[in-house]
């Protein structure tokens, strides 16, 4: 009898142990797809389960995006110099409307590339840097000419002077995407090249 007893008492125990015992792992998907973004202008790339890649190279700067940067600052710059002259000087509501549009738009741009330089210990371009040179500037004798003008005469003469400057930004950013190498100022110059092809067909709208 207490033999009996034991063996009974020892499965018991078996059963009880292998009931409190902890439950199987959930099962785990291992076959989702894993996306790849690409470069700037690139699409994503789609692996399949299992597929290695290689891990994507951390970017590097080279002497065209340095230049790039620092030249579009200075561009921006004399933008914001002739766009700062239409509300006291333009007759149309519609180019002071372009004009504040320029203004709010290109000046956030040039502390965003100020600040890229001064993380990248690079230098930033002085105020006073020469810049005849770069596509699509305006002369000291036309921004002269600009300041002096008033109503009408003043209408053409900048819309004549920002569709120039618009092509001259679009000709450096075109220079940087085939030349450059750093992602973000890749991208930058993309959005230069959009941004700028439609400021361009707003300004001869208002040319008629």
């Amino acid at each position: 009898m207490r033999t009996r007893a034991l063996m009974i008492s020892l499965a018991a125990t078996a059963l009880l142990s292998a009931c409190s015992s902890p439950a199987d792992p959930p099962n785990v998907i291992t076959d989702a797809p894993v996306i790849v973004p690409g470069k700037p202008g690139e699409v994503a790339a789609t692996l399949t389960p299992g597929q290695t890649f290689a891990p994507l190279p951390s970017p590097t700067i080279n002497a065209t995006d340095v230049r790039y940067v620092q030249d579009m600052i200075v561009h921006h710059r004399q933008a914001l110099e002739m766009a700062a002259l239409a509300p006291d000087r333009a007759q149309s509501p519609r180019l002071k409307s372009l004009a504040d549009r320029i203004y709010d738009a290109q000046g956030p741009e040039i502390q965003t590339m100020t600040t890229w330089l001064e993380e990248e210990g690079l230098r930033e371009p002085d105020h006073h840097a020469d810049h005849s040179t770069m596509p699509g500037m305006a002369t000291p004798a036309q921004l002269t000419d600009l300041r002096n003008a008033k109503g009408e005469p003043f209408d053409t003469l900048f819309v004549t002077l920002m569709i120039a400057h618009h092509k001259g930004a679009i000709t450096m950013a075109e220079t940087q995407l085939i030349n450059g190498s750093h992602d973000r100022v890749l991208t930058w110059a993309q959005d230069v090249v959009a941004e700028q092809s439609a400021e361009i067909t707003r300004l001869q709208r208002l040319l008629g």
